[in-house]
């Protein structure tokens, strides 16, 4: 008679926690149990010619071996020769096995139970769900479905243990597999909660038998919607698919149990919230229209990087095209939604415009009512907003039946009558999509031609006084624009009765901080021609002036400096002042401000600036200040004006002039420079104390040899201060 039955013999356990139950035994295993061969418990017992009894699978591989080798047939016990193969099933053996394993199994499996519960040394309960493995390995899972063992394995999840833990989650793996009824258990209470716990576990052998059963669960659709609802679930299932820290196997599971999870719709939203998107677009692709319609309305609420919104628009931006153009309210409403989402950066504004999106869209725009609701329109013209705003040829793609294009006079004029005829929120997008086509010298000059011929600048100009900010913005930011190829028009329109200059002059002085609103604002303001007198008289007479000059020198203290946009506005600030000084023969008033404010001295402090364009048109300014000079300077009698520029000359008052000589940033700026330089080296000492700086003079030979005809000239006069170039005008007193 042979040992008791030991677990290692059927699993291949190792010998610290194999289940052997020989004391449990109700009676002995026998000696006619066991194959001779395989040295097993026999399961399929068989006699062969001389009556000798083996287990099927073990006498057949002999035979085999004994064929394939060229060996006699023999039998493996008595070596003695046979003459046949045939083997006579053994079915009395076979049934007495069957029942003595029957007995033993319940004696064991009540051993399992009292070990399955808390308190019990850990290798007990090792051992027994080592054996509750078994039994399922037997094919009996039925057997654990029916001792309610499924609760108390679960229960061993809670264990202090973590071999316990990783060996109840191994055996509930192996107890789900490819039974429903099991499964259903499992998502009963809390179940699904604990193992997805373990997800985000520290241990990496607790993670990947975690995922390995939820991979088994998943196999059910029923439990794919129980595993989306555990909070968190689905985003450490998406983390784990792109981790580079979990082994290749558990990324693998969580991929593959992402997949089953996709049966449920819900679980495909989360999975899109959490970054994994190519379920939501395959269900668009491919889905009921029903379902379309649900992950197209959901597309347009998650937020998406660019580069995913290329990713989309590729993938399935001609589908939501398709559905913009259906005749369903609903689907057309998700689809607008979705494309106003994916269509807010360049590149995928591209992808939509190659795929055919503006035919359509523009069509939308302009139907009637009826067809359209108002709110739909709305992210209609949102999103052609944003595809505008991309660098694509608008001048040659057809939107219209007669080949017309986004800059066709009439399609302009369309885009005209909607913005003086709609609600804010429909005109701001609108304006929006006029800026996107005058923001290109390609569409400019169309988008120009088609506003004069309309007559409609008046229109645009009021919409400065809108109460709405972004609608103002919007409309500055259009018109700012036009100001290149409709100065005049736009100063005429300014000028007027109905007061949007002062509106626009409430905008650049109205916040401390300066905001994008008001540095567009003076921008538009600078724009403007700086010779129109009517203009400039009317800005004197609302004290635009006083109000740049203040704000000018607030930005000079560094109060505003937090600002992104403090650079344009003090460049706008500093060009509208230049107005003033074109005005300065004809415009007593002008020269008062000029003279009690102290403009030369501002804009000499300017020229220290380190934004060229302010250093530029400070020098400007000087240039025109110096022509007027005498009016602009009273001086008090006795006043030494040779000792008054020496001590310029010792406090270093003309360094930062040279500097922006030398530095030579701009080819404007340094012709400015030039002309500066050349009139302070009128006075002896300056020229002399310059004639040593050989940087100064080599900045002036540059310009003496490449300046135009105008610096040329001042260059020259410039080198004969400082004895560069030799002075003939004693020698040829006519020349």
């Amino acid at each position: 008679m042979a040992g008791s039955w030991d677990e290692s013999h059927e699993l291949g356990s190792q010998s610290d926690d194999s289940f052997q139950f020989e004391r449990q035994h109700i009676e002995p295993i026998y000696d006619a149990f066991i194959c001779p061969l395989s040295k097993q418990i026999m399961k399929d017992p068989v006699s062969i010619e001389n009556g000798q009894t083996f287990e099927r699978e073990a006498i057949e591989k002999w035979f085999n071996e004994c064929r394939e080798n060229n060996r006699k047939l023999v039998c493996p016990l008595t070596l003695k020769e046979l003459k046949t193969t045939d083997m006579n099933p053994s079915i009395a053996l076979r049934n007495t096995i069957e029942e003595w394993s029957a007995r033993n199994e319940a004696v064991q499996l009540d051993m399992a139970r009292k070990s399955l519960t808390p308190g019990c040394p850990e290798i007990d309960t090792l051992r027994a769900l080592r054996f509750v493995q078994y039994i399922c390995q037997k094919n009996s899972r039925r057997i654990i479905r029916n001792a309610d063992l499924i609760p108390m394995i679960v229960d061993m999840l809670k264990s202090s243990s973590r071999r316990v833990r990783c060996r109840a989650l191994e055996t509930l793996r192996i107890v789900v597999e490819d039974d429903d009824d099991n499964k259903e258990i499992m998502a009963e209470g809390d179940n699904v909660r604990t193992i997805v716990k373990f997800l985000s576990h520290e241990q990496s052998k607790e993670r990947e038998e975690a995922v390995s059963l939820l991979y088994e669960l998943s196999k059910s659709e029923s439990l794919c919607e129980k595993i989306g609802s555990v909070n968190g679930a689905i985003l450490i299932l998406v983390g784990m698919t792109s981790s580079k820290s979990e082994n290749l196997l558990t990324v693998e599971k969580a991929d593959k149990t992402l997949e089953n999870l996709e049966k449920n719709e819900n679980n495909v939203r989360q999975m899109a919230e959490n970054g994994r998107l190519q379920p939501l677009l395959t269900l668009i692709l491919e889905g009921s229209p029903e379902i379309k319609l649900s992950m197209a309305s959901y597309l347009g609420e998650l937020a998406l990087s660019n580069d995913v919104k290329v990713f989309v628009a590729r993938t399935v931006g001609s589908s939501l095209i398709n559905l913009m153009k259906s005749g369903n309210v609903q689907s057309r409403e998700a689809a607008l939604k979705a494309l106003n989402q994916v269509s807010s950066c360049d590149p995928s504004a591209k992808v939509l415009v190659e795929e055919g999106i503006l035919s359509p869209l523009v069509k939308d725009l302009f139907a009637g009512p009826n067809q359209l609701p108002m709110r739909l329109k709305e992210i209609s013209a949102t999103i052609l907003a944003n595809i505008v705003a991309s660098d694509c040829d608008f001048d040659s793609i057809p939107v219209g039946p007669n080949h017309q294009t986004l800059v066709s006079e009439e399609i302009i004029h369309n885009l005209l009558y909607l913005i003086s005829n709609t609600g804010p929120a429909i005109e701001c997008k609108l304006l929006q999509v006029l800026v996107g086509l005058t923001s290109s010298p390609v569409t400019l000059i169309s988008v120009v031609s088609a506003i004069k011929s309309s007559g409609a600048i008046n229109s645009l100009v009021q919409f400065i006084e809108a109460p709405q900010q972004d609608l103002r913005l919007a409309a500055i930011k259009l018109l700012q624009n036009l100001s290149p190829n409709m100065g005049q028009e736009l100063a005429s329109s300014l000028r007027g009765s109905a007061g949007q200059l002062d509106g626009l002059i409430k905008i650049i002085a109205e916040n401390i901080v300066s905001s994008e609103e008001q540095a567009v604002a003076v921008g538009l303001l600078a724009d403007l021609p700086e010779r129109d007198m009517g203009l400039t008289r009317q800005m004197l007479d609302e004290g635009a002036f006083e109000m740049v000059i203040a704000r000018i020198k607030m930005i000079r203290q560094g109060e505003p400096r937090r600002s992104r946009f403090v650079t344009p506005y003090l460049e706008g600030l500093v060009r509208v002042l230049l107005r003033i000084t074109f005005v300065l023969q004809n415009e007593p008033k002008a020269v008062s401000l000029c003279r009690d404010h102290d403009l030369a001295g501002l804009f000499t402090e300017l020229l220290a600036n380190s934004l060229d364009n302010v250093q530029m048109v400070s020098a400007f300014a000087l240039e025109n200040l110096s022509l007027e000079s005498k009016n602009l300077t009273k001086l008090p009698d006795g006043v030494n004006i040779e000792q008054g520029v020496a001590v310029l000359m010792e406090a270093e008052g003309i360094k930062p002039i040279l500097d922006i000589l030398l530095e030579k940033r701009t080819e404007n700026l340094g012709r400015r420079a030039v002309w500066v330089v050349e009139r302070l080296l009128r006075t002896e000492d300056i020229a002399y104390e310059v004639s040593g700086d050989p940087n100064v003079s080599t900045a002036l030979v540059d310009a003496f040899q490449h300046g135009d005809y105008h610096t040329r000239q001042t260059a020259e006069r410039a080198l004969k201060h400082v004895d560069k170039i030799p002075n003939f005008s004693g020698i040829f007193p006519n020349a």
